[in-house]
């Protein structure tokens, strides 16, 4: 049986807090995320799902290509557009959970 959200977050991390914390700590130190974070809500705001997905993706792109720049790169190459600067510039502007799902659907058709 899966577990709620909620207890999967009180089992791995504590708490929200502690996700948001971890999560905060990585769009502060990493490369992986863009600032795109509304200062007046916060991630205490976003439901504790969406936490989970977020964390996931980051961990799974953070093992494989360790950057955000690593990841464009590998997509481009995959899809046999690296010299594609226009395309470049308009994937980099992606939240990393839609690159990193775009990047799997590329990957399995290649």
């Amino acid at each position: 049986m899966k577990k709620s959200p909620l207890a999967e977050v009180k089992e791995r991390f504590g708490s929200k807090e502690a996700l948001v914390k971890e999560l905060k700590g990585w769009f502060a130190t990493s490369s992986l995320f863009e600032d795109k974070l509304n200062a007046d809500k916060g991630l205490l705001h976003v439901s504790n799902q969406k936490l989970l997905h977020l964390h996931k993706v980051a961990t799974e792109v953070k093992e494989r290509f360790t950057t955000r720049e690593n990841l464009v790169n590998d997509l481009l190459r995959t899809m046999s557009r690296v010299k594609d600067a226009g395309l470049k510039t308009k994937i980099e502007q992606w939240s990393l959970p839609r690159l990193w799902d775009y990047y799997r659907s590329v990957s399995k058709k290649a």
